[in-house]
C-alpha cells in the first residue's frame, strides 16, 4: 500500500498563508530544495487542490526549459512532468488535462483506491483546503511540516476545519541552515 504524505510550510503560530494568501514569508533555499528532491524521488503521484494545481500548472511544466532555470527548476520540472497528478475539485474537468485525474466525489473511496495501487508514494504539497478534507477522512499517512521562524499573528490556519483527533508519532526532525525545522510525523 502506498503512503499519502502531506508537505506543508507553516509559521510558528500555525498559519500556512497570510490573510490574502501571501506566502512570501516562507524560507526556502538550495539545501531545502535538495532535501525535498529526495522526497519527490520516492513519489510517483502528486495530489493537489484545484487552486494549487492551477498555480503549479502555470509554472512547472516549462520551468526547467527557461534560460534562467535553476538546478531546482530543472529537477522539479522534470519530476512534475512525469508524475501522475490528482486534483481534488468540484469545478475542474479532466478534458484537455495531460496525465491528470480529477476527483470530485467519493473522496475516501477514490483515494484509498489510489493508495492500493502498485507504485511509489503520493505527495500532497500545500493545498490547505484539500489537505483538510483528506485529514477529515483519515487518509493522510505521514506529515512533513516545515516550521518557519516567523509569527504571522493571523492568516490561513494549518488545520482549519479539521475534525476529530489524529494521533501522530515523531519519526524524525531536521534543522536547516535557514532556521526552518522539518518535522516528520507518522499517523499511529
Amino acid at each position: 500500500m502506498r503512503n499519502l504524505i502531506f508537505f506543508m510550510h507553516t509559521s510558528l503560530d500555525g498559519f500556512v498563508a497570510g490573510l490574502n494568501g501571501e506566502m512570501n514569508w516562507i524560507h526556502v533555499d538550495e539545501e531545502m530544495f535538495d532535501f525535498v528532491a529526495i522526497m519527490t524521488n520516492h513519489a510517483d503521484t502528486a495530489l493537489y487542490g484545484r487552486v494549487t494545481y492551477e498555480m503549479m500548472q502555470s509554472y512547472w511544466p516549462n520551468a526547467g526549459q527557461q534560460s534562467n532555470a535553476t538546478k531546482h527548476d530543472i529537477e522539479h520540472s522534470a519530476w512534475y512532468n512525469k508524475v501522475s497528478k490528482v486534483v481534488l475539485s468540484k469545478t475542474l474537468s479532466e478534458n484537455g488535462l495531460n496525465n491528470t485525474k480529477v476527483i470530485s466525489s467519493h473522496l475516501s473511496e477514490q483515494i484509498n483506491e489510489l493508495k492500493g495501487q502498485t507504485g511509489k508514494n503520493i505527495i500532497i504539497f500545500g493545498s490547505p483546503s484539500a489537505s483538510q478534507s483528506l485529514l477529515n477522512e483519515g487518509l493522510v499517512d505521514e506529515f512533513w511540516l516545515f516550521l518557519n521562524p516567523i509569527i504571522l499573528g493571523q492568516g490561513m490556519p494549518l488545520f482549519k476545519g479539521v475534525t476529530g483527533t489524529t494521533n501522530l508519532k515523531l519519526v524524525e526532525s531536521k534543522t536547516f541552515h535557514n532556521s526552518v525545522i522539518a518535522l516528520h510525523y507518522r499517523k499511529i
